[in-house]
C-alpha cells in the first residue's frame, strides 16, 4: 500500500505540477513567460514588476491636476501565457487589466477593470506591440459626438522603467487630445 501511494504521488506531481511552471512563486514572484505562449507574451517584460509611478489627469478646464504617486505592479498569470496588471493608488480606486495575445487575430485584448467603478461588461483594446510601443485602442466618441478612439501607448520601455499615455484621437489619428499620463521608475 504504501509502496503504490509513493508510485501514484510521484505520478501525479510530475504530471500535475508541470502546469504551474511559469505562475507566480516565491522564486518567481511575477511569474515568468510561458515558452509555449505567443513569442509576444514578452512585449511586456519590461514592466514586468513593481514600478513606483506619477500619474496626471486632465481637468475639465484642460489643465492638468497635480499628480499622484501610485505604484503599478505587473505579472505573468494562467501559467505564463496572460498578462495581469494592477495600479496601487492612495485614494483605494485602483484598477488593473487583464492582457492576452490571440494568434488568430494577431492583436492583444485588454480587459480593463476598477474598484472605484465594478462593471458587469468590461471595457477592451485591442492592438499591437509596433515598433518600441505597444498601442491599444477602444473605439470611443468626443465629447462634441466625433466618432474616434481612446488610445493608450506604453513607451520609453525600459529595465528602469517606462511611460504611458492615454489620448483620445480622431479616426485618422490627426486630432490627438491627450487626457492621461503615467510615467514609471524602479
Amino acid at each position: 500500500m504504501k509502496t503504490t501511494f509513493i508510485i501514484c504521488f510521484t505520478l501525479c506531481a510530475s504530471i500535475c505540477f508541470g502546469q504551474y511552471d511559469y505562475e507566480v512563486s516565491k522564486t518567481n514572484p511575477f511569474g515568468l513567460p510561458n515558452p509555449k505562449a505567443p513569442e509576444q507574451i514578452t512585449d511586456y517584460k519590461a514592466m514586468i514588476g513593481l514600478c513606483n509611478c506619477k500619474s496626471t489627469t486632465r481637468k475639465q478646464d484642460g489643465t492638468w491636476n497635480a499628480s499622484e504617486d501610485i505604484t503599478w505592479e505587473w505579472k505573468y498569470i494562467m501559467n505564463g501565457t496572460a498578462v495581469q496588471d494592477q495600479t496601487l493608488k492612495p485614494d483605494g480606486s485602483h484598477s488593473g487589466s487583464i492582457r492576452q495575445f490571440i494568434k488568430d487575430s494577431s492583436k492583444w485584448y485588454v480587459h480593463w477593470f476598477s474598484a472605484k467603478t465594478p462593471s458587469t461588461k468590461f471595457p477592451i483594446w485591442e492592438g499591437n506591440k509596433i515598433d518600441d510601443k505597444i498601442i491599444l485602442y477602444k473605439e470611443q466618441k468626443a465629447p462634441n459626438g466625433t466618432d474616434g478612439y481612446f488610445r493608450l501607448t506604453f513607451y520609453d520601455m525600459s529595465k528602469s522603467g517606462y511611460k504611458w499615455i492615454g489620448e483620445w484621437v480622431d479616426l485618422t489619428e490627426t486630432i490627438v487630445y491627450p487626457t492621461w499620463k503615467i510615467d514609471c521608475t524602479r
